[in-house]
């Protein structure tokens, strides 16, 4: 008898039409997020379509966010392989009913709904909460360095920027006299010297012209030499603002006396600005910084965060500093208002943040706002003690760290937080931003956030119905 195998014909047609309902389980991710993005408001996306029917007909909206959404939710950004996998993968074929978007729809598609996208964090958050999963009383604020979509070595200072705009200058004129000698290189040529030969260039000038018409237009990129010209513009605007800065600081300065009544000793020395802009630009991604990570320097972004106990995403900001110092109220103020976007009334009791965060002023206004906040001083890696740790509610929080339960709950803070930087980077592979300029990056950073959201709450969903 021979052995029993269930039978693999590949050449046998099927004799019913397939239904894409029976692809997928229906606890699928896939399913989640097309049912997710069916009760989102979508009105963002449709305004920037026409409304009167007229023109090549688009995607819809809502598959293309679906796609973005499934993708990024598994690890995958590049638009070439989301189209790849439209073809090759079952659940990227469910989301998107057959049809292969191709690659250069899928980017132009995020980068002409990029508010859109940034903005759709707070609806992703809307939904946690409607699920018990945003609970805020206590809070972890960090930050992680995500690189740019540029290079180190594309760096350059003002000098170089100018040296590099001259030899260009002077390769153009090389060519030039290379290629007209004597001549200015603006005559006509001979075929326009007569009245027919125009008159015959002009027809075949309107015959090419209705053929560029009908092929679709493709966006022409920058030259070098306008990215050096924007990137030297960039600069001389950093200048103009430390020069308008240490204006008001001279003018603070002349008054004589501080916010505490002492006097200034001597007259103020005035500000000499020096006489090009100090500091350097990346000519690939402008507003990208050289920032510190503990593997050495990156060109890249600070990325932050704020997540809850359940490690929610509750605020993703991206900022240009390599150091947190600074950016702990202004993570509070951005949590407050997603959450008051995504219809939560309840805001934070606690802040928890390492030592990076400590700022007196900023804490200070926080702790007028009702809110408490947990920084250790970090003794072991300063010289001397933190700004006011000695007095006041510093004091107090100095002995509350001491404590078992000051303890305890300081010690929430690197489970709140680092897994959700972990699994983004390591588990789901967006260590760098795709897109350029702080803009794109700070859409991508939430629509990196509000997928890793819409994971948790599909598990959660998941063990509910299991349970």
């Amino acid at each position: 008898m021979p052995q029993n195998f269930l039978a693999c014909d590949r050449e046998q047609e099927l004799l019913l039409p397939p239904s894409l309902r029976e692809w997928l389980p229906e606890s699928h991710l896939a399913w989640f997020v097309i049912d997710a993005v069916a009760g989102l408001d979508l009105e963002p996306f449709h305004a920037s379509y026409r409304r009167d029917g007229w023109g090549r007909a688009a995607h819809d909206p809502a598959m293309m966010l679906a796609l973005l959404l499934y993708a990024y939710a598994v690890g995958e950004r590049s638009s070439r392989r989301i189209e790849r996998r439209c073809e090759e993968d079952v659940a990227f074929r469910v989301i998107t009913a057959n049809q292969v978007p191709d690659h250069a729809t899928i980017a132009r598609f995020r980068a002409r709904h990029e508010r859109a996208l940034a903005d759709l964090f707070a609806d992703v958050l809307g939904l946690c909460a409607q699920a018990g999963l945003v609970r805020v009383e206590l809070i972890a604020v960090d930050g992680t360095k995500v690189a740019a979509n540029a290079s180190q070595h594309a760096t350059r200072d003002y000098e170089q920027i100018a040296r590099e705009i001259l030899d260009e200058a002077a390769e153009v004129d090389e060519r030039e006299d290379e290629a007209f000698g004597e001549r200015r290189g603006d005559e006509l040529p001979p075929e326009l010297a007569t009245r027919e030969g125009r008159q015959r260039w002009l027809r075949d000038a309107r015959r090419r012209q209705d053929e560029r018409r009908a092929r679709e237009a493709r966006p022409v990129p920058r030259s070098r030499a306008k990215r050096l010209l924007e990137a030297r513009r960039r600069l001389e605007e950093d200048l103009e603002v430390e020069r308008r800065a240490n204006a008001e600081y001279e003018a603070y300065r002349a008054r004589g006396v501080m916010k505490d009544g002492r006097r200034f000793g001597g007259p103020p020395k005035p500000y000499r600005p020096p006489a090009i802009p100090a500091g350097k630009i990346n000519l690939t991604d402008p507003d990208s910084r050289n920032v510190k990570t503990p593997r050495g320097w990156v060109q890249g972004y600070n990325a932050q965060a704020a997540t809850t106990e359940q490690q929610i995403v509750i605020a993703a900001e991206v900022t240009v500093d390599s150091p947190d110092f600074g950016h702990l109220e202004p993570m509070v103020n951005a949590t407050q208002t997603d959450l008051a976007a995504a219809g939560v009334t309840a805001r934070p009791h606690v802040v928890v943040a390492d030592a990076g965060y400590w700022h007196q002023a900023q804490m200070d206004r926080l702790i007028n706002r009702g809110i408490g906040v947990l920084i250790p001083p970090d003794a072991g890696k300063r010289k001397g003690a933190r700004p006011g740790w000695d007095g006041g509610f510093y004091a107090f929080m100095r002995r509350l760290l001491a404590t078992d339960f000051g303890g305890e709950l300081y010690a929430k803070r690197q489970g709140m937080i680092e897994p959700v930087f972990a699994h983004t980077k390591f588990n789901r592979g967006m260590g760098r931003f795709l897109r350029r300029g702080r803009a794109a990056c700070r859409s991508e950073w939430r629509l990196i956030a509000a997928t890793h959201n819409l994971v948790k709450l599909h598990r959660h969903q998941t063990a509910t119905a299991a349970a």
